[in-house]
């Protein structure tokens, strides 16, 4: 089967299973930025699951076409199934597949598809390509493309105790003057993370480094409740 044909049929077999009365409310919430066909999210898996059984993965040679054909289709839920499949092992040794993971990031950009990217994708991958962190996580924070610098703050949030504290700390040094919601919310989010294995640096950090308030916040969450007397 070629790209074309499974991007179609895979769209095809999630619009067999579309709830109208669903998909309203769920384009609400992401603020009618995106179509849906109003697949609730375990069904969404399961119907993936189904496909892939009755049609197999992409062949590994098609996957970037395949995955970008599926991008550029308007339902929401086509995007979350087909990242989902893109984040299997037998894709992540690609040493080329970053180049599709910012593809998915700076297109249908939006915090519920780039988080996933963030850490399925991007933090796998590079975790199989560490040489490479260097060279891609620079090139994302030049970017000036905030869901390329949100993808540099969050792809660790999976390492615990593998995270480049180094790295976490120079990016977030270098992005905390930004008025990004999405970035200050970041930094927070990935200084929270951090902090389930580390707290005693998070706290340092946050005490001696200038953070928004929406940051710090987020930042200090579980280290406050954990000390609440």
């Amino acid at each position: 089967m070629d790209a074309a044909t499974y991007a179609n049929a895979f769209q095809a077999y999630f619009a067999l299973h579309a709830y109208s009365s669903y998909a309203e409310k769920m384009s609400k919430y992401m603020l009618n930025q995106f179509e849906f066909f109003g697949i609730p999210s375990p069904l969404r898996k399961q119907l993936t699951s189904r496909f892939i059984a009755l049609h197999g993965l992409p062949a590994t040679e098609q996957t970037d076409e395949t995955v970008k054909l599926i991008w550029q289709m308007p339902q929401r839920e086509l995007h979350y199934a087909i990242m989902e499949i893109a984040s299997r092992k037998a894709y992540l040794a690609d040493a080329g597949k970053i180049n599709l993971y910012e593809f998915m990031i700076v297109n249908q950009s939006w915090w519920d598809t780039v988080d996933y990217i963030a850490s399925n994708l991007v933090g796998a991958w590079l975790i199989k390509h560490k040489q490479l962190t260097g060279e891609v996580t620079e090139r994302f924070m030049q970017s000036g493309n905030m869901w390329l610098q949100r993808t540099a703050l969050l792809f660790q949030l999976k390492y615990r105790g593998n995270t480049d504290q180094e790295l976490l700390f120079r990016f977030i040094n270098d992005l905390s003057g930004s008025k990004e919601f999405f970035i200050r919310k970041a930094i927070g989010w990935a200084l929270r993370e951090f902090s389930k294995t580390n707290p005693g640096a998070v706290i340092d950090f946050t005490n001696n480094n200038e953070l928004s308030p929406l940051s710090r916040r987020e930042a200090l969450k579980i280290i406050l409740k954990n000390n609440k007397p």
